[in-house]
């Protein structure tokens, strides 16, 4: 691996020409791509396995035409204080409003007055208003037309406010560029070079430019989701800049010892390379794994940013080395250049060194420290409650809030999260008798405000009842309904033969953070067993592997712990922007353990390859330890930064979803990097001695050797060669 790294750096730097045209080029066809493609995108869940799904199903089959995926509005007006909706002035207003909803892409707008949607004490009233377009896809004169019905109601005395997805806001772009600004800052610190921080800034961009405008031209065809770009671009940035941060600081590490230029670009990508490509593995095996929860939007979304990974890995090994061959010089330090390839002076200990001195002297009270710190933090995941958001999370001054509030307050707080009650009579001997047993035992039903009657299809052997709850859509006492209804479904399909199936948008989130909930254990089985095998093949060692895994295990339940404080507690809630607490998204858990694993590993393999190239190359245990510090600490505390900056600019997007996933990455990376990997590792390291290289001498005959520290390359490149053309053909020459 090292070696085919080497020849391949090497080969970047001279043919830096070729490298750099070939990316300049895949960026163009992306970019053009994107351009030209379709902008519908998908944000429909599909749900297999789930009762609500098989409901959902079944609609589409017995009722056709009638289940239709476009977009949906709720109108709401509401009477002056002291005024009924139904005055003459007011209902006249209502009505002319309904009638200027009419449009192109308009299915239907429902009259309130004649579909009896008219609140009981008279003061707020709504209208349905459906398109034959997809929320993504609705035209600006679509929305124009709806927001001005709106307002002229509202120049009459009224308030008027609008519910749905017809205003579903795309996802916010511009949060990245705080990111990118901070780790401008933090590689220029680092490196002391306007060239050398340029580089991983450059490289990052490129990288996330072919990966999103990839995502972006395939979108239509793979019916990917407006959030899929968001996420691919968060993690390529984060990733992107980390791994060719890494490359080039172990090339000016090369060029600081005396190397000749070509030379060092070869042995960085040959040593750093070696660790990205396994870094970068890791995080793809951990993004590619979703797919076990068998939710394709899910999938989707995480073999696309597993996709802008791979693009960060080969940028790194590739462009960087080029880039590197365009600017040989400038990427090092002024004091650097002074030297003219004489190989540094070495001074006082650095921080890196330092610590982990200190973590040598002290181990059990770092380890300790650092455990129940952690530990501490991780109490509230213990009260971790899931669901998906509604209009109820949107920013209170949002329209859509408002909507939904004013619905509460004239309907009922379950009136914005119904639940549609699917009868399957077709084996029944009398469908009817069947729907209303239905009807009957749900009117009976604790938590239940209102019940439909049956509703059935051209075929009579379909019906649909609405069941309105008495509590809001994420209250616990609504999951219990629904749970209820399930149950009393199983009676009386043995008494009727009908089928009784529970759906709705509702019903479809409680079977989402079912399902998620439930694949969690095996998924994190599967994620953490393969990476525990391939870092077991990276170290070499069984103990380090294991160390890594439950370290990731600690710093992602205290990062679970602090999301639940702060977006279901509300802790330090306004501080984040959080307006409204509630139940923590349901794929936020198995997303960032499928995220923050991959990237926790990339600090292990980072820090830890140092240490393992000392050891392997004569040092004692501690003194490893030390040496993979004084050259590594500084680095990854960079890189960490750099991450958490990145994760931490999305936290200011209006979409709950995306603020949400920002802070749980930006504070487990924290955790992670600067608690695990910075202190509990070396503590441990420290404590375990030569065991913690320890491999069975049967199982070091099986797993294959890949080099990943280089070992095998430095004894090539450090032994004289009786034969010229060999080392000649080593070197690519």
């Amino acid at each position: 691996m090292a070696t085919f790294l080497y020849r391949l750096g090497r080969l970047a730097f001279r043919r830096r020409w070729y490298a750099a045209l070939i990316w300049v080029l895949l960026l163009v066809l992306a970019g053009t791509g994107a351009a030209t493609a379709s902008k519908s995108t998908n944000n429909d869940f599909s749900i297999p396995g789930t009762e609500a799904q098989a409901a959902f199903d079944l609609l589409e089959q017995r009722f056709p035409g009638q289940t239709p995926d476009g977009a949906a509005a709720r109108v709401v007006f509401k009477a002056p204080d002291g005024q009924k909706i139904t005055d003459v002035k007011n209902q006249a207003a209502v009505e002319k409003a309904v009638a200027e909803l009419a449009g192109p892409q308009v299915a239907s707008a429902a009259d309130p007055f004649k579909a009896h949607a008219v609140s009981k004490d008279g003061t707020t009233a709504y209208s349905s208003v459906s398109y034959k377009a997809k929320a993504q896809d609705l035209t600006d004169a679509s929305r124009d037309t709806l927001k001005g019905a709106a307002q002229h109601a509202r120049d009459t005395g009224l308030t008027v406010e609008i519910g749905g997805s017809a205003l579903q806001s795309m996802p916010e772009g511009g949060s990245e560029i705080i990111g990118i600004a901070v780790s401008a800052v933090v590689l220029l610190i680092t490196f002391s070079s306007l060239v050398a921080a340029g580089l991983p800034l450059l490289t990052a961009i490129i990288g996330v430019g072919i990966g999103v405008s990839s995502i972006a031209a395939l979108a239509p065809v793979l019916d990917l989701s407006s959030n899929t770009s968001t996420l691919a671009m968060m993690i390529g940035l984060a990733v992107g800049i980390d791994y060719a941060l890494f490359i080039v600081s172990r090339y000016r590490a090369e060029v600081a010892e005396g190397r000749e230029r070509e030379e060092a670009a070869g042995r960085a990508v040959g040593t750093a390379g070696s660790a990205v490509v396994f870094a970068g593995l890791t995080v793809v095996i951990a993004l590619a794994g979703l797919a076990v929860v068998n939710i394709p939007m899910l999938t989707k979304m995480g073999l696309a940013a597993a996709g802008t990974v791979a693009i960060a890995v080969l940028i790194a090994l590739t462009l960087i080395p080029a880039l590197l061959g365009f600017a040989p010089r400038k990427v090092l330090a002024r004091k650097d250049r002074k030297r003219d390839g004489r190989p540094a002076e070495t001074g006082k200990p650095n921080m890196g060194t330092r610590w982990a001195r200190f973590v040598l002297r002290k181990p059990i009270w770092v380890l300790a420290a650092g455990v129940l710190g952690l530990g501490a933090v991780a109490v509230p995941a213990a009260s971790l409650q899931l669901g998906l958001p509604d209009d109820g999370a949107q920013p209170k001054s949002s329209t859509q809030r408002k909507a939904y509030d004013m619905l509460a307050d004239g309907f009922g707080a379950g009136f914005n999260g119904p639940l549609m009650i699917v009868t399957d009579a077709a084996k029944a001997s009398d469908p009817k008798a069947a729907a209303d047993t239905v009807v009957k035992t749900i009117k009976g039903m604790d938590d239940v405000a209102m019940v439909s009657p049956a509703n059935f299809n051209k075929a009579g052997d379909t019906a649909t009842i609405t069941v309105v709850p008495k509590s809001k859509p994420t209250g616990k006492e609504t999951e219990d309904l629904v749970h209820a209804i399930r149950d009393k479904g199983g009676r009386i399909t043995s008494d009727t033969a009908a089928k009784v199936l529970v759906t709705g948008s509702t019903a479809m989130n409680i079977d989402v953070s079912q399902k998620l909930n439930d694949a969690l254990l095996p998924y994190l089985a599967l994620v953490v067993g393969l990476a525990f095998l391939l870092l077991m093949v990276v170290f070499r060692s069984v103990l380090v592997p294991l160390k890594a895994a439950l370290g990731f295990l600690l710093s992602v339940v205290a990062a679970l712990g602090a999301v639940v404080a702060v977006f279901q507690w509300g802790w330090l809630g306004s501080l984040f922007g959080v307006e409204e607490t509630g139940p923590i998204m349901s794929m936020m858990p198995i997303f960032m353990v499928g995220v923050v694993f991959g990237l926790a590993m990339d600090y292990e393999v980072f820090l830890v390859t140092r240490m393992r190239e000392a050891f392997v190359h004569g040092e004692r245990p501690g003194q490893a330890v030390v040496t993979g510090f004084r050259h590594g600490a500084r680095v990854v505390t960079a890189a960490a930064v750099i991450m958490i900056s990145v994760f931490a600019g999305f936290i200011g997007s209006s979409e709950s979803m995306i603020k949400m996933i920002g802070f749980g990455l930006a504070i487990a990376v924290f955790f992670d990097a600067f608690v695990v990997r910075m202190a509990i590792v070396p503590a441990v390291l420290a404590l375990l001695g030569k065991a913690a290289w320890w491999l069975p001498g049967w199982l070091g005959k099986i797993l294959p050797n890949v080099d990943v520290e280089g070992e095998q390359l430095q004894k090539q490149l450090s032994t004289p060669s009786a034969d010229p053309d060999e080392k000649r053909e080593l070197v690519g020459v």
